[in-house]
C-alpha cells in the first residue's frame, strides 16, 4: 500500500512516500481502505515536533494522522462487517497511522458513516467533533438556556461546537474575524463577535462557558467573559500555573482537555450528523499526492471548516 512516513521531525518535505505492507490487525481491530482523511492542527504541530510528537516518536515507521473514514475490508470483530461504511478517530493521541492507503483500527473507535454524508464529511466529522462533543456534553453538561461563547468559531473544533451547543438548546456567540461573520451565522449562532479590537474588559461577564480553541492571551480576554462559578476549557495550549490562578482569582473554572477516541462517542456524532443537526464544512480537498500541501495550507491558520485528502 502506499503510505506517508514522517522521516524526522520538521518542514513538510519530511513527509516521504512510501509503499508498505497492508498492516496487520488483531482481535477486536478492522482493516479499512481508506478513502478520506482528515487533517487538523495537531498533524502539522505533530510533524514540526510538537503536537503529540513527543508520544510517537519512536515509532519505526511513524506515520502521522488519526482521522479516517473508508470501507471495512477484513475484519476481526462482531461490530463490523465486511463492507461497512465506518469513520473514526483511531488510536489518539497515539499512533493512528492514517496516511496510508490501509488503517488498522480498533472496532470500539469506529461507527457506521451515516448514509446521507460524504467520505469527506464523515472523516471531517472525527476529532473535531469528538473535542467539541467531549467538551460540551462529558466536560461541561451544557443545558438548555445557558450562554456559550465559543472562540474561532468558523473554525474546525469551532464550526462544529457551535452546531453542537445550539443543539443541545443553549445561546450561542461565535468569534471570528468580520469576513467569517456571516458563516459563523449561518451555523446558528445567535450572535457575532469580530475578535479584532474588540474590547473585552466593557462587554460584562455574561457566558455560562467559553470554549477556547485558541489559547495565549485569549484565555484572558475570556476571563473577562465567564461568570463567576462558571467554567473555560482550553483546547490547544492547556491552562499554565499563571493563567489557572487568574482563573481562580475571578472565580472561574480553567482547565485542558484532550480528545479521546471513542467509538461511543462517534455514534452520537453520527446521530447529529444523520439528522442534519450538525454539518461539517470542507473548505478544501486534496489528492492523497498532495499531502505538504495541505499541510502548508493547515499552517496559514486561515481554513473555515476542515481540510480534507481524499483517496
Amino acid at each position: 500500500m502506499k503510505a506517508i512516513i514522517l522521516k524526522e521531525a520538521g518542514n513538510v518535505e519530511n513527509l516521504e512516500y512510501v509503499e508498505l505492507a497492508k498492516p496487520t490487525f488483531s482481535e477486536g481491530e478492522v482493516l479499512i481502505k481508506v478513502k478520506a482523511i482528515s487533517i487538523n492542527p495537531v498533524d502539522t504541530k505533530s510533524r514540526s515536533g510538537k503536537g503529540v510528537y513527543g508520544r510517537i516518536k519512536t515509532e519505526n515507521p511513524l506515520i502521522l494522522g488519526w482521522d479516517i473514514s473508508g470501507i471495512v475490508e477484513e475484519t476481526k470483530s462482531s461490530d463490523f462487517k465486511v463492507g461497512d461504511e465506518v469513520f473514526g478517530m483511531v488510536n489518539f493521541p497515539g499512533h493512528g497511522k492514517a496516511y496510508a492507503e490501509y488503517v488498522a483500527a480498533p472496532a470500539n473507535q469506529l461507527a457506521l458513516k451515516p448514509e446521507n454524508i460524504s467520505f469527506e464529511e464523515a472523516a471531517s466529522s472525527t476529532l473535531v467533533a469528538l473535542t467539541a462533543y467531549q467538551a460540551l456534553v462529558h466536560n461541561e453538561n451544557i443545558q438548555a438556556g445557558q450562554n456559550v461563547l465559543v472562540h474561532a468559531a468558523s473554525g474546525g473544533v469551532g464550526h462544529i461546537a457551535v452546531q453542537i451547543a445550539k443543539h443541545l438548546g443553549a445561546k450561542v456567540t461565535g468569534t471570528s474575524s468580520a469576513k467569517n461573520k456571516d458563516f459563523v451565522l449561518s451555523l446558528g449562532a445567535d450572535s457575532h463577535i469580530d475578535y479584532h479590537g474588540f474590547d473585552w474588559k466593557s462587554t460584562g461577564r455574561n457566558f455560562d462557558f467559553v470554549l477556547d480553541t485558541i489559547g495565549g492571551d485569549n484565555i484572558d480576554h475570556s476571563l473577562e467573559v465567564t461568570k463567576e462559578g462558571s467554567s473555560i476549557i482550553s483546547i490547544p495550549t492547556g491552562l499554565n500555573e499563571e493563567v489557572t490562578s487568574k482563573a481562580k482569582s475571578k472565580g472561574v473554572r480553567g482547565y485542558f482537555i484532550l480528545v479521546q477516541s471513542s467509538g461511543e462517542d462517534l455514534k452520537q456524532i453520527a446521530s447529529l450528523l444523520e439528522s442534519g443537526a450538525v454539518k461539517p464544512h470542507v473548505s478544501k480537498t486534496f489528492p492523497f499526492g498532495q499531502m505538504r500541501e495541505a499541510h502548508l495550507e493547515q499552517e496559514t491558520g486561515r481554513t473555515v471548516g476542515k481540510i480534507l485528502i481524499t483517496l
